[in-house]
């Protein structure tokens, strides 16, 4: 077949019933390409159809030599599409600012080239409309596709293509070295970090330009960029602090996002924060289930005249703000997080601090404040912290590091905060160390996505929550999440779990680790399924896989390793 073909197929269906659309299922040769329609709505108000356009040789050898540059590469081609079809009803998931790996666009080492659209299929009265499908199909989406061909790029077109890729792998050359320097995060100078509101994404206009402070100041190598300057976070405790609207908690999303390749223009790009880092918070309301929280909440009170209850192995479907901030907290770290990043307007004061008045009032207090952990997490059990301070001095002089921010301009003042801390203790210690994580068991079973229908269902709704069987996941709080697509690849990671990762002797963590590791040999295809699925996704974190599924109310807990 051909394309008239298609387009004679289609306008041979016009006024003829919806579900004939499901005809076209099937490949169709466009010209030095093929467009595979993979599924069919099933009418006009169900999700979108899914096709599939493949152009072989379509990308250059010189930016395929690694999965960074093909995925960098990809991401390009996606917005490059994604522009091409503007005013059109097909959708090309190209995503934010971020640059993730899709189901939507690949490209391989061949250089074939292969994206995947949502196309709804004209006909609002259940009846099909031909002429307009064979308009969109035969000529509108053709026409798109082959503005993804190399060798029909313009000069400008192939310079920023290459810029592109090249920034995307510079920021992964940043992140790489970041361990063996001994940081955990790195801002480039000149970054912009503000964003233009809460729904703008985009960078502030007239926005300060970051600047290092010279004490902290590092450089270092890129392929493309050469030697870059910037913040160098180190390893241990560090703090920002700063007065209220001076910047501080937007240098830690700044950071928090730094798990991911930002594009050319987002004023992020040279801000890059280890692969371990998570960020954690207070979260009213959402479930437990079987976590050892022991190490921030001693004991809690059973009710019963006297009596309390162990919190080694602790569950509830309604946690307060500490008890879930503390689970957070020590979920990550069974996760394998090597840096946790705190922020105090979304923490629950009383388990990030408690000062010696309150000591001399409450004799006996179950929780067991952050600031009396950070260090011991750090030196017993090598993760870092970063914490946005501005309302408690106890966090002083446990710091390796105060960042002030003045302004959204960073200075170092730990000497300072340093000679302040040890003008006074201003309360006791009162606990020592860090626990180890106790490690659960996962019941494999309970991470089944089948629907009452019979039906797997892992939808995601928005990037806030994932349906998961019958069960809604509030992912609101697990702010690393950046794009609709990664719940989508979440809930099928938490479904590979289910069905084979974890055999329920495995603790969660190795069964992390076993996900981690198809992920890498497999990519988004180990999410897909072996049928190449029909659906955008982008490859998730296991840390936002373990957020979701330590928030998953049906998860069950077999055992617990201690």
């Amino acid at each position: 077949m051909s394309r008239d073909d298609l387009a004679a197929t289609l306008r041979g269906l016009d006024g003829q019933s919806y579900a004939r659309y499901r005809s076209l299922v099937g490949d169709w040769p466009l010209a030095a390409a093929t467009l595979s329609v993979v599924r069919v709505q099933a009418d006009p108000f169900a999700p979108p159809s899914r096709v599939r356009v493949t152009l072989p040789g379509a990308a250059p050898q010189q930016l395929t030599t690694t999965a960074d540059r093909r995925r960098a590469l990809a991401g390009f081609l996606l917005r490059r599409l994604q522009r091409a079809l503007r005013g059109s009803p097909v959708l090309v998931d190209a995503g934010g600012p971020e640059v993730l790996e899709r189901s939507a666009g690949r490209v391989a080492a061949d250089g074939t080239v292969t994206v995947e659209m949502g196309v709804p299929m004209p006909g609002p009265k259940r009846r099909i409309l031909g002429r307009e499908a064979a308009t969109l199909l035969g000529e509108t989406l053709p026409a798109a596709v082959a503005q993804l061909r190399w060798s029909g790029f313009a000069d400008d077109d192939r310079a920023a293509a290459t810029g592109f890729v090249e920034t995307v792998e510079d920021a992964v050359a940043l992140r790489a070295a970041l361990a063996d320097r001994g940081l955990v995060a790195f801002v480039a100078d000149g970054a912009v970090l503000p964003r233009r509101s809460g729904v703008d994404d985009r960078p502030l206009e007239d926005a300060t330009p970051f600047a290092s402070p010279p004490s902290l100041r590092v450089t270092i190598a890129t392929p493309n960029a050469g030697e870059v300057t910037g913040l160098g976070v180190p390893e241990g405790v560090t703090l920002i602090v700063g007065g209220g609207y001076h910047g501080k908690s937007t240098l830690l999303r700044a950071i928090e996002a730094g798990v991911y390749d930002h594009r050319p223009g987002d004023g992020r790009e040279r801000v890059v924060a280890r692969d371990d880092a998570v960020k954690v918070r207070a979260e009213d309301g959402r479930s437990v289930v079987r976590t050892d929280v022991s190490a921030f909440v001693s004991h809690l009170p059973s009710g019963q005249k006297g009596e309390t209850q162990p919190t080694d192995d602790f569950s509830t479907t309604n946690a307060s703000g500490s008890t879930s901030q503390a689970a957070s907290m020590v979920e990550a770290v069974e996760a394998g997080a090597g840096a946790l990043l705190v922020d105090e307007d979304t923490s629950a004061t009383n388990i990030m601090i408690r000062d010696g008045r309150m000591q001399q009032l409450i004799a006996s207090e179950p929780l067991v404040p952050f600031v009396e952990r950070i260090r011991p997490l750090w030196a017993e059990r090598g993760v870092s912290s970063i914490l946005v301070m501005g309302g408690s001095g106890d966090y002083l002089g446990v710091a390796d590091a105060v960042i002030m921010m003045d302004a959204y301009r960073a200075s170092e003042v730990t000497e300072r905060a340093h000679e302040i801390a040890a003008q006074g203790a201003t309360r006791a210690v009162e606990h020592s160390g860090f626990p180890a994580v106790t490690r659960r068991v996962v019941d494999p079973s309970s991470l089944d996505p089948t629907g009452r229908q019979g039906k797997r269902r892992v939808t995601a709704r928005g990037v806030d929550t994932l349906t998961f069987g019958e069960e809604d996941v509030d992912l609101s709080a697990v702010e690393q999440i950046v794009d609709r697509s990664q719940v989508t690849g979440i809930g099928r990671a938490l479904a590979l779990l289910g069905e084979g990762v974890l055999d329920g002797t495995i603790p969660l963590g190795e069964g992390l680790d076993l996900l981690d590791a198809e992920l890498a040999r497999e990519g988004v295809d180990a999410l897909l399924g072996g049928g190449r699925d029909a659906t955008d996704l982008a490859v998730p974190r296991r840390h936002e896989v373990a957020a979701a599924l330590n928030r998953l109310r049906t998860v069950k807990v077999r055992e617990l390793l201690r």
